[in-house]
């Protein structure tokens, strides 16, 4: 059966990037840690990882045992706990994954209280406005506007959502206010996209009706970007028409350096939820943050709606 230091450095590895990586939190040398992960393959019978000269990589099989080694070594450091400091104590890393804007606003200063409260738990925030991989990036949770796609994966709603159309008062004053989602053509509008296309469709129901005929509008916009942040910053400035989650652009719209446009309309509703690996047993660290996301979106539920 393979022992559970093994278990640890492939995780780690995993982690890191590299053996040289997880080598220097374990305190094994590259050499051995090699050895150690090769006699944890001959063990199972299969290759779990693809070594280059820069990083590693999982194969299949290797996606799989990544995910089933957290969630056994999670087991045993949540016994250990339970042991030493108590079971409702959290301790060691955790790291959380954020789109751009969202993160800055609300989770980073979530992760601040939470770190005061816990202060044995080391949090690592990464923000990108790309979906990543849980298993691959070995994130414990990540914070998404969407549901989880992921099979592997179980989302706990936090707050509901919906994406906004607005614009900085003085382009207003100069372009005109657009009063149908039609209008939006012969507007500004600045797109965020992964790929150099500046036409997107922006898809609106009437709001407050399930039922509504969508109308889809093909935006030509001058100005794109794949950074949440920076779409924001354009719309700041005049540049043009932005359409954003109501939570990344709530404190402008309630201090009028934002105006919301086609209010009597709806755009690509998606709730804010959290996701996680699916295992039977989560971590302190992890179970008491997710507590803590869901009890700061619950208290910011109302600001939201009136922004």
């Amino acid at each position: 059966m393979p022992d559970l230091a093994d278990m640890k450095l492939f995780v780690q590895a995993i982690s890191a990037g590299s053996l040289s990586a997880a080598g220097r939190e374990l305190g094994f040398s590259p050499a051995v840690g090699s050895k150690r992960l090769a006699r944890l393959e001959a063990q199972l019978g299969t290759r779990l990882v693809q070594r280059t000269s820069r990083r590693l990589s999982l194969t299949a099989e290797g996606a799989v045992y990544f995910e089933r080694c957290q969630a056994i070594l999670a087991d045993v450091e949540e016994a250990e706990a339970a042991l030493t400091q108590g079971r409702h104590d959290a301790q060691g890393l955790l790291r959380v994954s954020s789109p751009v804007a969202l993160g800055r606003r609300w989770i980073g200063p979530a992760i601040a209280r939470y770190a005061a409260q816990h202060p044995q738990v080391v949090v690592h925030l990464s923000l990108s406005d790309a979906v990543v991989d849980l298993v691959e990036g070995g994130f414990d949770c990540a914070v998404r506007i969407g549901g989880a796609e992921d099979s592997r994966l179980v989302a706990r709603q936090l707050a509901e959502n919906r994406r906004v159309v607005c614009a900085a008062p003085d382009y207003l004053e100069r372009r005109g206010v657009p009063r149908s989602p039609a209008d939006l053509t012969q507007h500004d509008c600045i797109v965020m996209s992964r790929n150099a296309s500046a036409n997107v469709d922006w898809v609106f129901q009437p709001a407050g009706s399930a039922s509504g005929r969508a109308v889809s509008v093909r935006i030509n916009g001058r100005l794109v970007t794949d950074n949440g942040e920076q779409a924001h910053d354009w719309a700041l400035a005049g540049l043009g028409l932005v359409r954003r989650s109501v939570w990344d652009v709530a404190a402008e719209l309630a201090d009028g350096r934002l105006v919301e446009v086609l209010a009597d309309w709806t755009s690509d509703n998606a709730p804010i939820q959290v996701v996680f690996a699916s295992r039977r047993f989560l971590p302190a660290r992890t179970r008491l943050f997710i507590d803590a996301l869901v009890a700061q979106f619950g208290q910011a539920r109302l600001s939201s709606r009136d922004g």
